[in-house]
């Protein structure tokens, strides 16, 4: 296959582990055929959920946590040079930030999707990452309020 062949890049799926992490899941059907890799927590959920799948551990906590944000910027980098990275698709919360402001860099598209329980007020990771983004989508014609050029994508969970 060519070098630049897009079948040989990988979707980098990063988000925290519990809810984020589901909503990432929920896309299966849409990144079943695709080659992935996955950027969550070391927790007993995500550990069974992604048993069969290539994952990176990141860094927790990661609120208020200067030496996890260093941790996870150097991570998304050992990551994004591992392989070629087709896209970021990223539910947030705090891992998020460091790999989709290295992919923006880097050219590489960045996808986020707000969490479908946050229709009042955004969350603070969408909020850091917003201006770095190729894409936002919202779950709920409501969260348009927050993010006008957002797509509606509708519920994952």
């Amino acid at each position: 296959m060519a070098e630049d062949d897009p079948e040989q890049r990988s979707l980098l799926l990063v988000g925290s582990s519990g809810g984020h992490l589901a909503q990432l899941l929920a896309l299966e059907p849409w990144y079943h055929h695709r080659r992935r890799r996955w950027v969550t927590f070391d927790t007993p959920d995500a550990r069974s959920q992604l048993a069969d799948e290539d994952v990176t551990w990141a860094y927790h906590p990661t609120t208020r946590n200067v030496w996890n944000l260093l941790r996870n910027s150097l991570l998304a980098i050992r990551q994004v040079r591992r392989g070629r990275v087709a896209a970021v698709i990223t539910t947030g919360a705090g891992v998020a930030f460091p790999f989709v402001l290295l992919a923006r860099v880097l050219g590489i598209p960045t996808i986020y999707i707000e969490v479908f329980d946050r229709i009042d007020s955004p969350t603070l990771t969408a909020r850091l990452c917003r201006p770095f983004l190729s894409a936002m989508l919202v779950q709920w014609e409501e969260q348009r309020r927050l993010y006008p050029e957002a797509t509606v994508v509708g519920r994952l969970l």
